[in-house]
C-alpha cells in the first residue's frame, strides 16, 4: 500500500460510552474499510480540529455522531461548507448516518426528525432502481441487512440527488449526488457486537418509546453487504485516483 493517498476521516462524535473501549469511530471505519492505519487520518471536528486542504487525499469519510444536523453546531456548520465545496470539487465522499445526513445538508437538502420515530437494531434495506447502475451499489442483492441506530434522517434530498435505498422507516436510507458522493443512512462499520451493545445501551429509551429491546438483539445478525459498500468506496476513490 505503500505510496497510495490516504483517506481523510471527518469524526463528528464519539460511540455510545459503554463502546469506546473498542475505540472511536475513525478505528472501527479504517477497520471496516480495510484501510491500513497509514492510510487514513482522522480529523476531530467535533471538538474543534480544523480540516486540512483536500489536495493529497484520495476521498473522506464522515463518521455518526449522538449530535443532530438540526441543532447547527458551529462545527457542524463549518464542516458542512468544507463538504459543499468537497463535493463540488468532485473529491469522493462517503457520509455515514450523521455524516449521510450532514451532506444532504450541506447540498442543500432537509434533515430533521424521522417522522416515523427512532430505527434500531439490524433492519431490512430495499435498493431501488437506480442503484443497479451505481458504482458503489451494482451487484447488491436488492435486499440486505444493515446495522441502523438513528432519529433524525433526510426528509428531502438535494437536487439532482439520486436515491439509492429505503428501509421501512426510512424513505431516503441511502443517495448519491453526483459522480462521487454518497450517503448512507445505516452503519457498516457495526460489527454485530457493536449493534447489541448499542441496543443496550438505548434500552430504556426503546421500551418508553414501546419497541421491544431484548427482541432486537435477538434480532442482530451480520451484515456484510452493508460493509462492502463502504470497502465498494475505497475502491472506487482509488479507481478514480489512479485515472487522474
Amino acid at each position: 500500500m505503500l505510496g497510495l493517498a490516504p483517506f481523510l476521516i471527518v469524526e463528528t462524535g464519539q460511540p455510545a460510552r459503554p463502546l469506546r473501549r473498542y475505540g472511536g469511530f475513525p478505528h472501527w471505519i479504517r477497520v471496516a474499510a480495510g484501510l491500513g492505519p497509514d492510510e487514513a487520518v482522522a480529523v476531530n471536528v467535533e471538538r474543534g480540529d480544523e480540516l486540512p486542504d483536500r489536495e493529497g487525499f484520495a476521498g473522506a469519510i464522515v463518521t455518526g455522531s449522538a449530535a443532530m444536523v438540526t441543532d447547527g453546531h458551529p462545527w457542524s456548520e463549518r464542516s458542512a461548507g468544507w463538504l459543499r465545496e468537497a463535493a463540488e470539487a468532485g473529491m469522493p465522499l462517503f457520509g455515514i448516518c450523521y455524516g449521510h445526513q450532514l451532506l444532504a445538508h450541506a447540498l442543500g437538502g432537509k434533515v430533521g426528525p424521522n417522522p416515523a420515530g427512532r430505527q434500531m437494531g439490524t433492519v431490512p434495506i430495499s435498493l431501488l432502481p437506480a442503484a443497479g447502475e451505481d458504482p458503489l451499489f451494482a451487484g447488491v442483492p436488492d435486499g440486505f441487512p444493515a446495522q441502523v441506530t438513528h432519529l433524525q434522517a433526510v426528509l428531502e434530498l438535494p437536487e439532482g440527488a439520486t436515491a439509492l435505498a429505503t428501509s421501512e422507516r426510512d424513505g431516503n436510507h441511502a443517495f448519491r449526488w453526483g459522480d462521487a458522493t454518497w450517503g448512507v443512512q445505516f452503519h457498516p462499520e457495526f460489527s454485530t457486537a457493536h449493534m447489541r451493545g448499542y441496543l443496550r445501551a438505548r434500552s430504556d429509551a426503546l421500551a418508553g418509546e414501546g419497541q421491544d429491546p431484548q427482541a432486537l438483539i435477538r434480532g442482530v445478525s451480520a451484515a456484510p453487504h452493508a460493509r462492502g459498500i463502504l470497502r465498494g468506496f475505497v475502491r472506487e476513490a482509488r479507481r478514480r485516483a489512479s485515472i487522474v
